[in-house]
């Protein structure tokens, strides 16, 4: 592969790690392998921390290609707790509110996801990367401040109930799973916000997976710490 003139990666980002940390140790693995102090790479999509799946990650040249794949289709697999809400719509925060789930069942759920399919207006969470005033919103609402956000035209082509709702084992409410298909800027932790509420309830996200951006399944992706070990190696 001929890294300086641009390739374009699938990498299976682990749990934990931001979008910047993918891109920061294949930088670092790249310059290594390469003898090269620089060497553009960057990421075409940002995945939440706590997220894990498909980052795509381009190289040298090929970096000139991040806007086109970031307008890729993108598909995602959510678990969803019903019944209770954050206020960063994950698990990144406490819960902050719990409300009534006995009403849900399956057949309410499928009357209601065929609202959020097709070009839709969302509201970004405030815990997100988008900019208010020039700042990260999510910058402004670590701070303790409000954080009001434009709601963004998107498109959701497919919403698929695979599991669920079932009682959770060991806590109040419900779960649930979805397979998402959707354009660029969807946020799915914004989608079981107002998921939640169309349910009468409340809801959010405790695990994401993106399986695919594009052509690039989750199946073709590289692990992270095996590739650079792999590179460093060769």
């Amino acid at each position: 592969m001929d890294y300086e003139a641009g390739e374009i990666l699938g990498f299976d980002k682990p749990y934990g790690w931001t979008s910047f940390d993918v891109v920061g140790k294949v930088r670092w693995a790249l310059c290594r392998h390469l003898g090269v102090k620089k060497l553009k790479v960057g990421h075409a999509g940002t995945l939440d921390p706590l997220a894990t799946g498909v980052m795509v990650v381009c190289t040298g040249r090929a970096t000139k290609r991040i806007d086109e794949l970031q307008a890729h289709r993108k598909e995602y697999v959510a678990t969803l707790r019903l019944g209770a809400t954050t206020p960063s719509f994950d698990l990144e925060h406490p819960i902050d509110a719990t409300y009534p789930t006995e009403h849900i069942t399956r057949q309410l759920v499928e009357e209601v996801l065929p609202r959020f399919v097709g070009q839709i207006e969302q509201v970004p969470p405030a815990f997100s990367a988008c900019k208010v005033d020039g700042k990260r919103a999510y910058k402004l609402a670590r701070q303790g401040k409000d954080v009001e956000l434009k709601a963004k035209t998107l498109i959701i082509d497919e919403i698929e109930l695979l599991e669920g709702p079932t009682p959770l084992p060991d806590a109040d409410g419900l779960s649930m799973t979805l397979r998402v298909v959707c354009s660029k800027g969807t946020y799915i932790r914004a989608l079981a916000r107002d998921l939640g509420m169309a349910l009468e309830s409340g809801a959010h996200l405790t695990a994401l997976r993106r399986t695919q951006v594009g052509d690039i399944r989750v199946e073709q992706c590289l692990d992270v710490e095996q590739w650079c070990q792999d590179l460093l190696r060769a």
